[in-house]
């Protein structure tokens, strides 16, 4: 049937190219050959032939998938996305932090937001320099949302340090491990402007040593899915991958470690969660892969063809709600870590969900995470020096 439905429709349609006509004549006269669906197989004929469809006969695109309103993928393939975040956050951005957005992949259209301390103690004390990737379940996100913005305000301020915060495609449309790719590219274009002023006609190095920028004491880190992208640059990039700037850490925060088969934190979590089984299960359909399924070595670390934790370097934080649904595969990787030698603290934060960080990063516990973050990050600051 289906070869000869081109020529049907054509002489369907007539000297006027009528596609409402051709559906109307073939759907009544020819009805025995074609299924229940015959109608939207005609419409899909017509539009590949370049016969007008009349919409208004045709079923309305309705949502099959929604990520918090901010993303919606529709029944006729449409993805819908909207700039607003899912959740509102206090603005504290007071002036005791300058920031200034860049691109970093042109090509793409992928920026970043840096930061620095307004006020910084004398010119030739340096910072250390925060990479940053926030969260979404690889679906949704960006740097401009107030809960990732008021995260790296605070460490801009606090810890003190040089924070940018990057931007990186997002599924469906890309799906991993594209974002995995943006985040090691992002952490190229950063050490190439921390240790040499790029010919590339942005002023990005400038602005980095005015800050005093410590190409020496670089740490990377996410949020969530940033989390999981954080240890997947470990292991490509180690402590030296970046020479000659150094990375002297990783931070995950709340990483967004799942697995095929469900955990006992996965099990006992409630279904009005902030990240429910049901929630994780629609970032995975969107996120991984075609026919990928959640023991993907890019979602799990710890599955069954993931390469071993022995590759992964550099010393590393990790950061635990204990309501988290993820909790129990992020207290193994931490436990695994440990025992192939790697060098990982963890801090869990009792009765904390996931995302807990980012949608209250004023808190008290917003505050103890910073601190946390700050004494990982400074543990080694005797080896820093200043600028001669």
């Amino acid at each position: 049937m289906q070869r000869w439905l081109p020529t049907l429709l054509r002489r369907a349609a007539g000297a006027n190219g009528d596609g409402a006509l051709a559906r109307r004549w073939l759907s009544s006269s020819s009805s025995r050959l074609f299924d229940g669906t015959q109608e939207q197989k005609i419409d899909t004929k017509l539009r590949a032939m370049g016969l007008p469809v009349d919409d208004a006969e045709a079923p309305r695109p309705y949502v099959v998938e929604d990520c918090r309103g901010v993303l919606q993928l529709l029944s006729d393939g449409t993805i819908v996305r909207s700039s607003a975040a899912p959740y509102t956050v206090e603005d504290r951005d007071d002036g005791r932090v300058e920031w200034r957005d860049a691109v970093y992949d042109s090509a793409r259209g992928l920026g970043v937001r840096m930061y620095r301390p307004r006020l910084r103690e004398g010119k030739g004390r340096r910072l250390p320099v925060l990479a940053y990737f926030h969260g979404g379940g690889f679906c949704i996100g960006s740097y401009a949302w107030p809960g990732v913005h008021s995260c790296c305000l605070r460490f801009a301020d606090e810890l003190p340090a040089v924070v940018l915060s990057f931007d990186y495609r997002l599924a469906p449309e890309h799906r991993i491990p594209a974002a995995h790719e943006d985040a090691a590219t992002a952490l190229l274009w950063l050490r190439d402007r921390l240790v040499d002023d790029a010919d590339d006609g942005d002023d990005v190095h400038a602005w980095l040593a005015d800050s005093g920028a410590d190409p020496g004491r670089l740490f990377v880190s996410g949020d969530s899915a940033g989390g999981n992208m954080a240890h997947h640059m470990a292991t490509r990039f180690k402590a030296e991958g970046l020479s000659p700037a150094r990375i002297s850490g990783y931070v995950l925060l709340i990483p967004a470690f799942d697995s095929k088969t469900p955990t006992q934190s996965e099990l006992l979590s409630a279904g009005t969660a902030v990240l429910s089984r049901e929630v994780a299960e629609r970032y995975s359909r969107l996120a991984l892969p075609v026919g990928a399924n959640k023991d993907h070595p890019m979602l799990n670390p710890l599955g069954p063809d993931s390469p071993s934790l022995e590759a992964v370097g550099g010393r590393m934080l990790v950061v635990v709600g204990s309501d988290d649904m993820l909790k129990d595969n992020q207290v193994r990787y931490v436990e695994q870590m440990k025992a192939v030698g790697n060098d990982v603290e963890l801090v869990v934060f009792a009765g904390k969900e996931h995302g807990f960080f980012s949608r209250s990063p004023w808190s008290e516990t917003g505050t103890e995470v910073v601190r946390a973050v700050g004494r990982f990050m400074h543990r080694d600051a005797a080896d820093s020096h200043d600028i001669n």
